[in-house]
Protein backbone atom coordinates (compact mmCIF):
# COMPACT_ATOMS: atom_id res chain seq x y z
CA UNK A 1 0.00 0.00 0.00
CA UNK A 2 1.50 3.15 -1.24
CA UNK A 3 2.56 5.46 1.98
CA UNK A 4 -0.45 7.89 0.98
CA UNK A 5 -3.15 5.95 1.25
CA UNK A 6 -1.83 4.45 4.49
CA UNK A 7 -2.42 8.38 5.42
CA UNK A 8 -5.63 8.70 4.14
CA UNK A 9 -6.71 6.22 5.60
CA UNK A 10 -5.78 7.25 9.09
CA UNK A 11 -7.21 10.41 8.05
CA UNK A 12 -10.18 9.27 8.41
CA UNK A 13 -9.90 7.25 11.77
CA UNK A 14 -8.90 10.39 13.48
CA UNK A 15 -11.75 12.04 12.04
CA UNK A 16 -14.38 10.02 12.74
CA UNK A 17 -12.87 10.14 16.69
CA UNK A 18 -12.83 13.89 16.68
CA UNK A 19 -16.28 13.81 15.91
CA UNK A 20 -17.59 11.30 18.15
CA UNK A 21 -15.23 13.23 21.21
CA UNK A 22 -17.72 16.27 20.33
CA UNK A 23 -21.48 14.35 19.98
CA UNK A 24 -20.53 12.47 23.25
CA UNK A 25 -20.76 15.35 25.37
CA UNK A 26 -23.90 16.53 24.10
CA UNK A 27 -26.12 13.01 24.01
CA UNK A 28 -24.34 13.20 27.74
CA UNK A 29 -25.89 16.48 28.57
CA UNK A 30 -29.04 15.77 26.65
CA UNK A 31 -29.44 12.39 28.89
CA UNK A 32 -28.27 13.36 31.85
CA UNK A 33 -29.55 17.34 32.68
CA UNK A 34 -33.28 18.08 32.94
CA UNK A 35 -33.11 21.24 30.80
CA UNK A 36 -31.16 19.06 28.23
CA UNK A 37 -28.93 19.90 25.69
CA UNK A 38 -30.10 22.72 24.49
CA UNK A 39 -27.98 25.36 25.56
CA UNK A 40 -28.75 28.47 27.74
CA UNK A 41 -29.64 31.81 26.69
CA UNK A 42 -27.37 34.47 26.90
CA UNK A 43 -27.08 36.02 30.89
CA UNK A 44 -29.61 33.38 32.46
CA UNK A 45 -27.87 32.32 35.97
CA UNK A 46 -25.87 28.69 35.64
CA UNK A 47 -28.52 26.72 38.41
CA UNK A 48 -26.53 24.15 39.97
CA UNK A 49 -22.98 25.73 40.18
CA UNK A 50 -23.15 27.43 43.56
CA UNK A 51 -24.09 25.24 46.55
CA UNK A 52 -27.26 26.61 48.69
CA UNK A 53 -26.12 28.76 51.30
CA UNK A 54 -26.04 28.46 55.14
CA UNK A 55 -29.39 28.82 57.31
CA UNK A 56 -29.31 32.68 57.82
CA UNK A 57 -26.52 33.92 55.57
CA UNK A 58 -27.44 36.17 52.17
CA UNK A 59 -27.40 33.91 49.01
CA UNK A 60 -24.99 34.82 46.57
CA UNK A 61 -25.38 36.46 43.16
CA UNK A 62 -25.91 33.67 40.42
CA UNK A 63 -23.30 33.46 37.90
CA UNK A 64 -24.58 34.55 34.54
CA UNK A 65 -23.22 32.78 31.33
CA UNK A 66 -20.84 34.92 29.00
CA UNK A 67 -22.42 36.30 26.24
CA UNK A 68 -20.44 34.12 23.81
CA UNK A 69 -21.67 31.07 24.80
CA UNK A 70 -24.57 30.22 21.84
CA UNK A 71 -27.63 27.86 22.09
CA UNK A 72 -27.01 24.98 19.71
CA UNK A 73 -29.40 22.21 19.64
CA UNK A 74 -28.39 18.63 19.85
CA UNK A 75 -30.32 18.08 16.66
CA UNK A 76 -27.67 20.18 14.40
CA UNK A 77 -24.86 18.72 15.97
CA UNK A 78 -26.42 15.19 15.82
CA UNK A 79 -26.95 15.89 12.00
CA UNK A 80 -23.10 17.56 11.52
CA UNK A 81 -22.14 14.07 12.77
CA UNK A 82 -24.21 12.15 11.10
CA UNK A 83 -22.61 13.85 7.42
CA UNK A 84 -19.55 13.36 8.64
CA UNK A 85 -20.03 9.71 9.53
CA UNK A 86 -21.82 9.34 6.19
CA UNK A 87 -18.69 11.28 4.45
CA UNK A 88 -16.13 8.98 5.85
CA UNK A 89 -17.83 5.99 4.30
CA UNK A 90 -17.52 7.81 1.18
CA UNK A 91 -14.04 8.67 1.36
CA UNK A 92 -13.04 4.14 2.11
CA UNK A 93 -15.13 3.26 -0.89
CA UNK A 94 -13.31 6.59 -2.95
CA UNK A 95 -10.03 5.33 -1.21
CA UNK A 96 -11.17 1.59 -3.72
CA UNK A 97 -12.28 3.41 -6.68
CA UNK A 98 -9.74 6.54 -6.96
CA UNK A 99 -6.69 4.40 -5.49
CA UNK A 100 -4.52 5.18 -8.63
CA UNK A 101 -5.72 8.93 -8.15
CA UNK A 102 -4.88 9.51 -4.74
CA UNK A 103 -4.04 13.12 -4.64
CA UNK A 104 -8.07 13.19 -5.93
CA UNK A 105 -9.22 11.39 -2.91
CA UNK A 106 -7.58 13.96 -0.33
CA UNK A 107 -8.56 16.58 -2.08
CA UNK A 108 -12.28 15.65 -1.23
CA UNK A 109 -11.51 14.67 2.03
CA UNK A 110 -9.83 17.97 2.87
CA UNK A 111 -13.17 20.01 1.08
CA UNK A 112 -15.66 17.69 2.86
CA UNK A 113 -13.95 18.79 5.93
CA UNK A 114 -14.10 22.26 5.37
CA UNK A 115 -17.82 22.01 5.11
CA UNK A 116 -18.05 20.33 8.15
CA UNK A 117 -16.16 22.28 10.14
CA UNK A 118 -17.83 25.73 8.50
CA UNK A 119 -21.17 24.02 9.44
CA UNK A 120 -20.00 23.83 13.17
CA UNK A 121 -18.34 26.98 13.14
CA UNK A 122 -22.34 28.57 11.45
CA UNK A 123 -24.07 26.60 14.33
CA UNK A 124 -21.16 27.74 17.39
CA UNK A 125 -21.72 31.44 16.80
CA UNK A 126 -19.55 32.40 14.11
CA UNK A 127 -16.89 35.02 14.66
CA UNK A 128 -17.17 33.65 18.60
CA UNK A 129 -17.01 29.99 17.67
CA UNK A 130 -13.68 28.40 19.16
CA UNK A 131 -14.37 25.68 16.54
CA UNK A 132 -12.82 27.63 14.12
CA UNK A 133 -9.27 26.12 14.79
CA UNK A 134 -10.58 23.26 13.05
CA UNK A 135 -9.16 25.04 9.58
CA UNK A 136 -6.14 25.19 10.65
CA UNK A 137 -5.59 21.14 11.72
CA UNK A 138 -7.68 20.95 7.90
CA UNK A 139 -5.05 23.04 6.35
CA UNK A 140 -1.96 21.94 8.39
CA UNK A 141 -2.75 17.74 6.90
CA UNK A 142 -2.77 19.11 3.41
CA UNK A 143 0.00 20.72 3.86
CA UNK A 144 1.70 17.79 5.29
CA UNK A 145 0.29 15.40 3.07
CA UNK A 146 0.19 17.20 -0.32
CA UNK A 147 2.87 19.83 -0.04
CA UNK A 148 2.77 23.67 0.29
CA UNK A 149 0.59 24.48 -2.89
CA UNK A 150 -2.12 22.13 -1.80
CA UNK A 151 -1.75 23.64 1.57
CA UNK A 152 -2.20 27.43 0.41
CA UNK A 153 -4.97 25.84 -1.86
CA UNK A 154 -6.84 24.49 1.16
CA UNK A 155 -6.30 27.55 3.35
CA UNK A 156 -7.96 29.71 0.45
CA UNK A 157 -11.49 27.57 0.32
CA UNK A 158 -10.65 27.23 4.27
CA UNK A 159 -11.26 31.28 3.97
CA UNK A 160 -13.44 31.69 1.66
CA UNK A 161 -15.60 29.78 3.76
CA UNK A 162 -15.10 30.98 7.07
CA UNK A 163 -15.61 34.86 5.59
CA UNK A 164 -18.16 33.76 3.78
CA UNK A 165 -19.89 32.20 7.22
CA UNK A 166 -19.46 35.73 8.72
CA UNK A 167 -20.36 38.03 6.63
CA UNK A 168 -23.64 36.00 5.60
CA UNK A 169 -24.04 36.00 9.69
CA UNK A 170 -23.32 39.29 9.97
CA UNK A 171 -25.42 40.45 7.09
CA UNK A 172 -28.38 38.55 8.22
CA UNK A 173 -28.37 36.25 4.96
CA UNK A 174 -28.19 33.61 7.20
CA UNK A 175 -29.81 32.29 10.00
CA UNK A 176 -28.23 32.52 13.13
CA UNK A 177 -28.10 33.06 17.13
CA UNK A 178 -27.95 36.36 18.45
CA UNK A 179 -25.04 36.12 19.85
CA UNK A 180 -23.75 35.39 15.96
CA UNK A 181 -24.03 39.35 15.66
CA UNK A 182 -20.94 41.52 16.15
CA UNK A 183 -19.62 44.78 15.20
CA UNK A 184 -17.76 45.77 12.19
CA UNK A 185 -14.39 45.78 14.00
CA UNK A 186 -14.93 42.78 15.25
CA UNK A 187 -15.36 40.87 11.82
CA UNK A 188 -12.78 42.95 10.26
CA UNK A 189 -10.24 41.86 13.28
CA UNK A 190 -11.73 37.76 12.54
CA UNK A 191 -11.00 38.72 8.98
CA UNK A 192 -7.53 39.57 8.91
CA UNK A 193 -6.44 37.46 11.80
CA UNK A 194 -7.76 34.20 10.34
CA UNK A 195 -6.26 35.03 7.37
CA UNK A 196 -2.60 35.58 8.33
CA UNK A 197 -3.02 32.28 10.16
CA UNK A 198 -4.47 30.09 7.50
CA UNK A 199 -0.96 30.75 5.70
CA UNK A 200 0.87 31.25 8.15
CA UNK A 201 -0.07 27.40 9.28
CA UNK A 202 -0.02 26.29 5.72
CA UNK A 203 3.58 27.40 5.06
CA UNK A 204 5.02 26.62 8.79
CA UNK A 205 3.69 22.69 8.46
CA UNK A 206 5.23 22.39 4.95
CA UNK A 207 8.48 23.84 6.30
CA UNK A 208 8.21 21.47 9.12
CA UNK A 209 7.04 18.26 6.88
CA UNK A 210 10.02 19.04 4.87
CA UNK A 211 12.05 18.58 7.52
CA UNK A 212 10.85 16.14 8.84
CA UNK A 213 10.94 14.23 5.62
CA UNK A 214 14.30 14.86 4.88
CA UNK A 215 14.94 13.78 8.50
CA UNK A 216 12.92 10.56 7.81
CA UNK A 217 14.76 10.20 4.59
CA UNK A 218 18.08 10.48 6.47
CA UNK A 219 17.01 7.93 8.80
CA UNK A 220 15.82 5.51 6.60
CA UNK A 221 19.20 5.86 4.69
CA UNK A 222 21.41 5.38 7.82
CA UNK A 223 18.91 2.60 9.17
CA UNK A 224 20.18 0.71 5.81
CA UNK A 225 23.49 1.59 5.53
CA UNK A 226 23.66 0.22 9.08
CA UNK A 227 21.68 -2.76 7.70
CA UNK A 228 24.36 -3.52 5.04
CA UNK A 229 27.16 -3.07 7.28
CA UNK A 230 25.85 -5.17 9.86
CA UNK A 231 25.17 -7.61 6.70
CA UNK A 232 28.97 -6.79 5.76
CA UNK A 233 30.43 -7.49 9.40
CA UNK A 234 28.08 -10.93 9.59
CA UNK A 235 29.57 -11.71 6.27
CA UNK A 236 33.31 -10.75 6.74
CA UNK A 237 33.25 -12.40 10.68
CA UNK A 238 31.25 -15.44 9.35
CA UNK A 239 33.84 -16.05 6.17
CA UNK A 240 37.26 -15.87 7.97
CA UNK A 241 39.18 -19.14 8.41
CA UNK A 242 40.47 -17.99 11.82
CA UNK A 243 37.94 -18.33 15.05
CA UNK A 244 36.86 -15.69 16.28
CA UNK A 245 35.26 -15.10 20.05
CA UNK A 246 34.50 -12.17 21.87
CA UNK A 247 34.07 -12.23 25.72
CA UNK A 248 33.13 -9.75 28.14
CA UNK A 249 35.48 -8.38 31.06
CA UNK A 250 34.38 -11.62 33.09
CA UNK A 251 35.60 -13.89 30.59
CA UNK A 252 32.21 -15.34 29.33
CA UNK A 253 31.75 -15.58 25.95
CA UNK A 254 29.62 -13.35 24.29
CA UNK A 255 30.15 -14.57 20.57
CA UNK A 256 31.26 -17.12 18.13
CA UNK A 257 31.61 -17.49 14.05
CA UNK A 258 31.45 -20.08 12.07
CA UNK A 259 34.87 -21.23 11.86
CA UNK A 260 35.19 -21.40 15.43
CA UNK A 261 32.11 -23.56 15.55
CA UNK A 262 33.97 -25.95 13.04
CA UNK A 263 37.24 -25.65 15.07
CA UNK A 264 35.68 -26.31 18.42
CA UNK A 265 33.13 -28.70 17.17
CA UNK A 266 30.12 -27.27 19.30
CA UNK A 267 27.85 -24.91 18.53
CA UNK A 268 27.46 -21.51 19.30
CA UNK A 269 24.69 -21.66 21.04
CA UNK A 270 25.87 -24.13 23.16
CA UNK A 271 28.98 -21.79 24.01
CA UNK A 272 27.69 -18.28 24.39
CA UNK A 273 27.34 -17.45 28.18
CA UNK A 274 30.13 -20.00 29.31
CA UNK A 275 32.88 -18.62 30.97
CA UNK A 276 35.81 -19.56 28.14
CA UNK A 277 38.18 -20.67 30.95
CA UNK A 278 36.40 -24.11 30.32
CA UNK A 279 38.20 -24.24 26.84
CA UNK A 280 41.19 -22.46 27.33
CA UNK A 281 42.09 -23.59 31.05
CA UNK A 282 41.75 -22.11 33.99
CA UNK A 283 45.38 -21.39 34.52
CA UNK A 284 45.40 -20.02 30.69
CA UNK A 285 43.22 -17.34 30.44
CA UNK A 286 45.18 -15.48 33.05
CA UNK A 287 48.01 -16.13 31.70
CA UNK A 288 47.05 -14.30 28.23
CA UNK A 289 45.07 -11.22 30.15
CA UNK A 290 47.96 -10.94 32.73
CA UNK A 291 49.40 -8.42 30.54
CA UNK A 292 46.49 -6.38 28.60
CA UNK A 293 47.66 -5.04 25.16
CA UNK A 294 45.91 -2.78 22.27
CA UNK A 295 43.69 -4.15 19.63
CA UNK A 296 46.77 -4.00 17.15
CA UNK A 297 48.63 -5.50 19.53
CA UNK A 298 47.37 -8.73 20.56
CA UNK A 299 49.04 -11.46 22.97
CA UNK A 300 49.91 -14.92 21.57
CA UNK A 301 49.80 -18.40 22.80
CA UNK A 302 49.63 -21.78 22.14
CA UNK A 303 47.76 -24.03 23.96
CA UNK A 304 46.58 -27.95 24.60
CA UNK A 305 42.53 -28.66 24.49
CA UNK A 306 40.37 -31.99 24.67
CA UNK A 307 37.89 -31.84 21.65
CA UNK A 308 35.42 -34.71 21.72
CA UNK A 309 38.36 -37.00 23.26
CA UNK A 310 41.40 -36.21 20.50
CA UNK A 311 43.50 -33.09 22.03
CA UNK A 312 43.92 -30.31 19.06
CA UNK A 313 46.57 -27.52 19.13
CA UNK A 314 44.84 -24.43 19.16
CA UNK A 315 47.20 -20.77 18.35
CA UNK A 316 45.48 -18.06 20.47
CA UNK A 317 45.56 -14.24 19.47
CA UNK A 318 43.87 -12.16 22.53
CA UNK A 319 43.69 -8.53 22.35
CA UNK A 320 41.21 -6.22 24.10
CA UNK A 321 37.67 -5.14 22.56
CA UNK A 322 37.20 -1.29 22.96
CA UNK A 323 33.58 0.52 22.22
CA UNK A 324 33.69 4.03 19.96
CA UNK A 325 34.76 6.14 23.45
CA UNK A 326 37.98 3.74 24.08
CA UNK A 327 35.98 2.18 27.44
CA UNK A 328 37.53 -1.61 27.23
CA UNK A 329 34.35 -3.96 26.98
CA UNK A 330 35.82 -6.94 26.91
CA UNK A 331 38.20 -9.44 24.65
CA UNK A 332 38.46 -10.48 21.20
CA UNK A 333 40.04 -13.99 21.26
CA UNK A 334 41.16 -14.94 17.64
CA UNK A 335 42.59 -18.94 17.30
CA UNK A 336 43.14 -21.37 14.91
CA UNK A 337 44.00 -25.11 14.64
CA UNK A 338 47.79 -25.90 14.43
CA UNK A 339 47.41 -29.71 15.13
CA UNK A 340 48.20 -30.59 11.51
CA UNK A 341 50.88 -27.94 11.31
CA UNK A 342 51.77 -29.65 14.20
CA UNK A 343 51.89 -33.19 12.95
CA UNK A 344 53.45 -31.86 9.51
CA UNK A 345 56.51 -30.65 11.99
CA UNK A 346 56.35 -33.85 13.52
CA UNK A 347 57.03 -36.03 10.50
CA UNK A 348 59.67 -33.38 9.41
CA UNK A 349 61.98 -33.81 12.11
CA UNK A 350 61.18 -37.43 12.37
CA UNK A 351 61.84 -37.68 8.90
CA UNK A 352 64.82 -35.65 9.40
CA UNK A 353 66.01 -38.19 12.61
CA UNK A 354 65.32 -40.88 10.41
CA UNK A 355 67.81 -39.98 7.77
CA UNK A 356 70.39 -39.06 10.28
CA UNK A 357 69.44 -42.78 11.99
CA UNK A 358 69.84 -44.05 8.21
CA UNK A 359 72.75 -43.03 7.99
CA UNK A 360 74.14 -44.08 11.12
CA UNK A 361 73.05 -47.82 10.44
CA UNK A 362 74.09 -48.58 7.30
CA UNK A 363 78.23 -47.12 8.55
CA UNK A 364 77.00 -49.79 11.51
CA UNK A 365 75.87 -52.85 10.00
CA UNK A 366 78.77 -52.36 7.41
CA UNK A 367 81.36 -51.90 10.33
CA UNK A 368 79.72 -54.44 12.77
CA UNK A 369 78.29 -57.25 9.98
CA UNK A 370 81.86 -58.75 8.42
CA UNK A 371 82.93 -59.16 12.05
CA UNK A 372 79.91 -59.96 13.33
CA UNK A 373 79.72 -63.16 10.40
CA UNK A 374 83.35 -64.21 11.56
CA UNK A 375 82.18 -64.27 15.39
CA UNK A 376 79.08 -66.26 14.69
CA UNK A 377 80.72 -68.90 12.74
CA UNK A 378 83.62 -69.42 15.16
CA UNK A 379 81.04 -69.94 17.88
CA UNK A 380 79.14 -72.40 15.27
CA UNK A 381 82.15 -74.45 14.67
CA UNK A 382 83.30 -73.92 18.41
CA UNK A 383 80.09 -75.42 19.64
CA UNK A 384 79.85 -78.60 17.15
CA UNK A 385 83.49 -79.85 18.09
CA UNK A 386 83.26 -78.89 21.94
CA UNK A 387 83.37 -81.90 24.40
CA UNK A 388 84.08 -79.79 27.90
CA UNK A 389 81.64 -79.26 30.56
CA UNK A 390 77.98 -78.54 30.67
CA UNK A 391 78.48 -74.86 31.84
CA UNK A 392 80.80 -74.42 29.31
CA UNK A 393 78.81 -76.30 26.39
CA UNK A 394 75.43 -73.44 27.93
CA UNK A 395 77.72 -70.91 27.17
CA UNK A 396 78.63 -71.04 23.96
CA UNK A 397 74.86 -72.11 23.41
CA UNK A 398 74.21 -68.31 24.83
CA UNK A 399 77.34 -66.66 22.31
CA UNK A 400 75.49 -68.70 19.48
CA UNK A 401 72.24 -67.31 20.33
CA UNK A 402 72.99 -64.02 21.44
CA UNK A 403 75.20 -63.52 17.89
CA UNK A 404 72.33 -64.79 16.09
CA UNK A 405 69.96 -62.29 17.47
CA UNK A 406 72.63 -59.27 16.89
CA UNK A 407 72.69 -60.04 13.19
CA UNK A 408 68.71 -60.11 13.11
CA UNK A 409 69.51 -56.69 14.56
CA UNK A 410 71.65 -55.71 12.15
CA UNK A 411 70.18 -56.90 8.80
CA UNK A 412 67.23 -55.09 10.12
CA UNK A 413 68.82 -52.13 10.61
CA UNK A 414 70.13 -52.58 6.52
CA UNK A 415 66.69 -52.97 5.66
CA UNK A 416 65.77 -49.69 7.07
CA UNK A 417 69.19 -47.76 5.98
CA UNK A 418 68.74 -49.65 2.44
CA UNK A 419 66.02 -51.07 1.28
CA UNK A 420 65.72 -52.84 -1.11
CA UNK A 421 64.49 -51.82 -4.94
CA UNK A 422 60.71 -51.55 -5.08
CA UNK A 423 58.93 -53.54 -7.16
CA UNK A 424 56.37 -51.54 -8.42
CA UNK A 425 53.12 -53.00 -10.45
CA UNK A 426 49.30 -53.26 -10.10
CA UNK A 427 47.31 -55.57 -8.33
CA UNK A 428 44.41 -55.73 -6.16
CA UNK A 429 44.73 -54.47 -3.19
CA UNK A 430 41.48 -55.99 -2.08
CA UNK A 431 42.90 -59.49 -2.82
CA UNK A 432 46.35 -59.33 -1.42
CA UNK A 433 44.35 -58.22 2.09
CA UNK A 434 41.81 -60.69 1.88
CA UNK A 435 44.77 -63.45 1.50
CA UNK A 436 47.00 -61.51 4.89
CA UNK A 437 44.33 -61.59 6.65
CA UNK A 438 43.40 -65.12 6.08
CA UNK A 439 47.22 -66.20 7.23
CA UNK A 440 46.71 -64.13 9.96
CA UNK A 441 43.53 -65.05 11.97
CA UNK A 442 45.51 -68.82 11.34
CA UNK A 443 48.90 -67.91 12.51
CA UNK A 444 50.22 -69.13 16.37
CA UNK A 445 50.31 -65.21 16.95
CA UNK A 446 45.99 -65.43 17.16
CA UNK A 447 44.88 -66.58 20.61
CA UNK A 448 40.68 -67.54 20.98
CA UNK A 449 40.48 -64.26 23.19
CA UNK A 450 41.34 -62.63 19.64
CA UNK A 451 38.50 -61.53 17.80
CA UNK A 452 39.50 -60.47 13.88
CA UNK A 453 37.50 -58.72 11.60
CA UNK A 454 37.75 -57.70 7.62
CA UNK A 455 35.87 -54.70 6.13
CA UNK A 456 36.73 -53.99 2.60
CA UNK A 457 35.24 -51.03 0.70
CA UNK A 458 35.10 -52.74 -1.87
CA UNK A 459 36.05 -56.05 -2.08
CA UNK A 460 38.59 -55.50 -5.24
CA UNK A 461 40.49 -52.04 -6.13
CA UNK A 462 43.88 -52.08 -8.22
CA UNK A 463 46.87 -50.42 -6.31
CA UNK A 464 50.15 -49.01 -8.24
CA UNK A 465 53.11 -50.11 -5.68
CA UNK A 466 54.96 -53.46 -4.17
CA UNK A 467 53.03 -56.09 -2.84
CA UNK A 468 55.82 -57.04 -0.80
CA UNK A 469 56.39 -54.26 0.91
CA UNK A 470 52.61 -53.78 1.70
CA UNK A 471 52.26 -56.75 2.61
CA UNK A 472 55.58 -56.18 5.29
CA UNK A 473 53.14 -53.36 6.38
CA UNK A 474 50.53 -55.21 7.17
CA UNK A 475 51.96 -57.79 8.94
CA UNK A 476 53.95 -55.44 11.18
CA UNK A 477 51.09 -53.30 12.02
CA UNK A 478 48.66 -56.30 12.71
CA UNK A 479 50.85 -57.70 14.71
CA UNK A 480 51.94 -54.94 16.90
CA UNK A 481 47.82 -54.70 17.44
CA UNK A 482 48.00 -58.17 18.88
CA UNK A 483 50.81 -57.24 21.03
CA UNK A 484 48.84 -54.76 22.54
CA UNK A 485 45.87 -56.74 23.29
CA UNK A 486 47.89 -59.73 25.60
CA UNK A 487 44.58 -60.40 27.75
CA UNK A 488 42.65 -60.37 24.29
CA UNK A 489 40.43 -57.81 22.40
CA UNK A 490 39.16 -57.07 19.17
CA UNK A 491 41.15 -56.03 15.84
CA UNK A 492 39.13 -54.65 13.39
CA UNK A 493 41.35 -54.65 9.77
CA UNK A 494 39.62 -51.96 7.24
CA UNK A 495 40.15 -50.84 3.18
CA UNK A 496 38.83 -48.63 1.27
CA UNK A 497 39.12 -46.69 -1.84
CA UNK A 498 38.79 -42.98 -1.27
CA UNK A 499 39.44 -40.16 -3.85
CA UNK A 500 43.00 -40.04 -5.17
CA UNK A 501 44.37 -42.56 -2.24
CA UNK A 502 43.45 -46.22 -0.81
CA UNK A 503 43.26 -46.28 2.82
CA UNK A 504 43.90 -49.36 5.12
CA UNK A 505 43.18 -48.93 8.61
CA UNK A 506 44.13 -51.11 11.83
CA UNK A 507 42.20 -50.19 14.91
CA UNK A 508 42.60 -52.64 18.36
CA UNK A 509 41.15 -52.12 21.39
CA UNK A 510 44.42 -53.02 22.82
CA UNK A 511 46.25 -50.93 26.35
CA UNK A 512 47.12 -47.68 23.97
CA UNK A 513 49.58 -45.63 23.79
CA UNK A 514 50.49 -42.30 26.22
CA UNK A 515 51.15 -39.23 24.48
CA UNK A 516 55.28 -40.00 24.74
CA UNK A 517 54.65 -43.06 23.12
CA UNK A 518 52.84 -41.78 20.26
CA UNK A 519 55.26 -39.63 19.50
CA UNK A 520 58.48 -41.47 19.54
CA UNK A 521 57.13 -44.77 17.70
CA UNK A 522 58.85 -44.70 14.29
CA UNK A 523 61.76 -43.56 15.94
CA UNK A 524 64.17 -46.10 15.11
CA UNK A 525 65.55 -48.40 18.78
CA UNK A 526 61.85 -47.56 20.42
CA UNK A 527 60.27 -51.21 20.65
CA UNK A 528 57.65 -51.05 23.43
CA UNK A 529 57.18 -54.75 23.27
CA UNK A 530 59.59 -56.96 25.27
CA UNK A 531 61.99 -59.11 22.34
CA UNK A 532 61.60 -56.18 19.75
CA UNK A 533 64.22 -54.19 18.05
CA UNK A 534 62.22 -51.33 17.54
CA UNK A 535 62.97 -51.56 14.24
CA UNK A 536 59.32 -52.48 12.35
CA UNK A 537 57.72 -49.71 12.31
CA UNK A 538 60.53 -47.04 10.84
CA UNK A 539 60.48 -49.19 8.08
CA UNK A 540 56.85 -49.23 7.66
CA UNK A 541 57.49 -45.76 7.89
CA UNK A 542 60.07 -45.71 5.34
CA UNK A 543 57.93 -48.24 2.99
CA UNK A 544 54.75 -45.39 3.24
CA UNK A 545 57.08 -42.32 2.85
CA UNK A 546 58.77 -43.89 -0.27
CA UNK A 547 55.41 -45.08 -1.82
CA UNK A 548 54.49 -40.88 -1.67
CA UNK A 549 51.99 -42.06 1.03
CA UNK A 550 51.08 -40.86 5.12
CA UNK A 551 50.25 -42.60 7.97
CA UNK A 552 48.58 -41.40 11.00
CA UNK A 553 48.27 -42.80 14.74
CA UNK A 554 45.33 -42.34 17.14
CA UNK A 555 46.01 -43.82 20.24
CA UNK A 556 45.14 -43.37 24.14
CA UNK A 557 46.15 -44.85 27.10
CA UNK A 558 43.22 -47.30 27.55
CA UNK A 559 41.51 -46.56 24.80
CA UNK A 560 43.40 -48.78 22.13
CA UNK A 561 44.63 -47.10 18.68
CA UNK A 562 43.98 -46.54 15.70
CA UNK A 563 46.63 -46.53 12.91
CA UNK A 564 45.80 -45.29 9.45
CA UNK A 565 47.61 -46.30 6.32
CA UNK A 566 46.79 -44.33 2.75
CA UNK A 567 48.83 -45.30 -0.19
CA UNK A 568 48.26 -43.32 -3.66
CA UNK A 569 45.86 -45.11 -5.98
CA UNK A 570 46.21 -44.28 -9.52
CA UNK A 571 43.17 -43.33 -11.66
CA UNK A 572 42.02 -47.05 -13.15
CA UNK A 573 40.16 -46.82 -17.05
CA UNK A 574 36.42 -48.23 -16.59
CA UNK A 575 37.51 -51.15 -18.99
CA UNK A 576 39.81 -52.42 -16.49
CA UNK A 577 37.46 -51.48 -13.31
CA UNK A 578 34.71 -53.47 -14.94
CA UNK A 579 37.52 -56.67 -15.90
CA UNK A 580 38.24 -56.40 -12.24
CA UNK A 581 34.97 -56.61 -10.92
CA UNK A 582 34.09 -59.64 -13.45
CA UNK A 583 36.78 -61.77 -12.17
CA UNK A 584 35.57 -60.72 -8.56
Amino acid sequence: MPPLARQLQWLIAIRLVVVTSIVVPYFLLATLSPRGAEGLPPGEPLEGVVAPPPAGAQAPEPLPLPEAVPAVSSGTIYRLAGITYLASLVYLVLLRVLRRRLAVNAYVQFVGDLLVVTGLVWVTGGANSPLSLFYLVVIAVASTLLGRSAGFAVATVAYALYAGTLLGLHAGLLPGSEVAATTLFRLAYNLAVNLIAFYAVALLTWVLAGRAARAEQELEARREDLADLQVVHRDVIQSITSGLATTDLEGRITSLNRAGEEILGARAEELVGMPIQSLVGAQSWPELIRHPSAPGEPTRSEIEIDRVGAPIYLGLSVSRLTDAGGEARGYNVVFQDLTRWRHLEQEVRLKDRMAAVGELAAGIAHEIGNPLAAISGSVQLLSSSFRGDPPQAKLLDILLKESQRLDRTIKGFLRFARPPDRSTVRFDIGRLLTENFELLRNSAEVAEHHQLDLLLDPASAELLADPDQVSQIFWNLARNALKAMPAGGSLRIGGQAVAGAYRIRFQDTGRGMPETQRANLFHPFQSFFDGGTGIGMAIVYRIVEEHGGRIEVESAEGRGTTITVELPRPAVPAAVERTMETDG
